[in-house]
């Protein structure tokens, strides 16, 4: 642990030590105390399920194991449901999600083509190679 301001950068307190500093600061907002106790992602928003988590653990409770994921062990996680919606500004997103199951990856270059007899819309690199169908 760093100085007694709180934990060095990157750096998330467990145990003794989170629970100490956030009785510390008990008096704060919740999101204070968090940031405090260094659970803070690399954008700088507060990882409130992680805070959570360790201060449960802190306090001597076992928790069923957990993926890097953040869902149980054996779970999957988050999954694609291969839907989407027109935003409010007519734009049609297609996730991290769907990009990463097509082996995307960022700066690649495609010529989308519609086809309004079926109403899909097909992505074909402009490297040649085909990836496939989105539905539209």
């Amino acid at each position: 642990m760093a100085s007694g301001n709180g934990p060095a950068p990157g750096e998330m307190l467990e145990g003794k030590a989170l629970l100490d500093r956030a009785r510390a600061l008990s008096n704060r907002p919740e999101d204070q105390i968090a940031r405090a106790c260094g659970y803070v992602g690399p954008s700088g928003r507060v990882l409130r399920k992680s805070f959570y988590r360790a201060l449960v653990l802190a306090k001597g409770y076992a928790l069923p194991e957990h993926t890097a994921a953040g869902g149980p062990a054996g779970s999957r996680g988050r999954q694609a449901e291969f839907r989407t919606r027109v935003h409010g500004n007519g734009n049609l997103l297609i996730g991290n999600a769907y990009t990463r199951l097509l082996g995307l990856e960022p700066g690649q270059e495609f010529r989308i083509e519609l086809h309004p007899e079926t109403g899909s819309i097909w992505l074909t690199r402009l490297d040649g190679g085909d990836c496939g169908e989105e539905a539209g």
